[in-house]
């Protein structure tokens, strides 16, 4: 990716049509991509979808596995270099570590990283070792029982914090910490995840909370943006320093004489879409260009029909080559609107 673009200047169509890559007008290159593998999760997040839940897809209507490394193996093809397995909660599959270990050793893909809420992870972390994963983040809004359960809805944080303990132990390299931030529901524990990072070898990012909640809480006033974290760490917080991170963690730092590191992502701001480099491929197959995006393009339709790689390559060159600006632009377009993001993919 071309991390020194500033400007939006558009590309010759026949260059992007052509290249191996996958390419946009806007000089980006996109070598990430997050693979939803379900929409089932064992937590209701309140942020995320009803306590009941959302209509789930039919069994079918999922990839199959031969599907997902079809596809992990047609992007490996044009350029791939990291890949996120994404839900739901992607340790509900239980051909999980069978995908990371085809995505790692047999396309050789130098990143895989899985997202998860943590619960299961002391039954499959032998195996995702195993595997070759390269990272893991959990996400984990509260570091207290009580809370944890009213976002949740579900007593499970002992058993995250145990397993948060147990990857650390692992060989797996990498361990990010994802929290969702509301004003007046768990701002108040800022300090308490900055103090996580004191003994723990891993990375609390704070991240703002996005329009995809099923209806529920989205414009209550809860909105934390990312301007006001970061000013609230830099008023709070004694030692803290700015340090290299990845190209999603706009802002990152770490205090003096502390193992870990903290981020904060601008999800809903979009301060980083100049930068994009993600493609988004959910748990029935659609492709979307954008986070934000309303406009879909099925690659499994395109495969139960009998697509060759030709046509599929074509099919995702043309929706990045259309690709807007940025998210508020894409957000505008009318087009398929899911109502959760399980049903997008973390």
């Amino acid at each position: 990716m071309n991390n020194n673009s500033n400007n939006y200047a558009p590309r010759d169509s026949d260059i992007l049509r052509s290249s191996s890559k996958i390419l946009d007008h806007h000089d980006r290159e996109f070598d990430y991509l997050r693979l939803a593998v379900n929409e089932k999760c064992n937590l209701r997040c309140i942020y995320c979808m009803p306590e009941k839940g959302v209509k789930l897809l039919n069994k079918d209507q999922y990839l199959s596995k031969s599907e997902i490394k079809r596809i992990i193996s047609l992007f490996t093809q044009m350029g791939i270099s990291k890949i996120r397995f994404t839900g739901g909660e992607p340790l509900l599959r239980e051909d999980i570590s069978e995908l990371i270990r085809y995505a790692k050793n047999e396309c050789k893909i130098k990143q895989v990283h899985l997202t998860t809420n943590g619960i299961l992870l002391n039954k499959y972390l032998d195996q995702l070792s195993r595997a070759g994963l390269s990272g893991i983040n959990i996400s984990l809004d509260s570091l207290r029982p009580e809370r944890f359960k009213k976002i949740t809805r579900r007593d499970k944080l002992q058993q995250v914090l145990d397993n948060i303990i147990l990857v650390q132990d692992s060989v797996i390299p990498s361990l990010k910490i994802n929290v969702v931030f509301m004003r007046g529901f768990n701002d108040d524990e800022l300090l308490d995840f900055v103090e996580f990072t004191k003994t723990n070898h891993l990375t609390v990012r704070f991240i703002e909370l996005m329009p995809f909640d099923a209806h529920q809480i989205w414009k209550t006033g809860k909105f934390y943006k990312s301007e006001d974290i970061l000013n609230d760490l830099k008023h709070k917080v004694k030692g803290l320093h700015p340090i290299t991170g990845s190209n999603t963690e706009h802002y990152i730092f770490q205090v003096d004489g502390y193992l870990g590191k903290i981020a904060i992502i601008p999800s809903y701001s979009r301060n980083l879409c100049i930068n994009c480099n993600r493609i988004r491929i959910t748990a029935d197959g659609s492709l979307r260009n954008c986070l934000y995006s309303k406009e879909e393009r099925s690659l499994r339709d395109l495969i139960r029909k009998g697509a060759l790689d030709q046509e599929l390559k074509e099919m995702v060159r043309d929706s990045f080559f259309t690709k807007h600006k940025d998210g508020w632009e894409a957000q505008r377009v009318k087009g398929n609107n899911r109502e959760s993001m399980t049903q997008i993919g973390g």
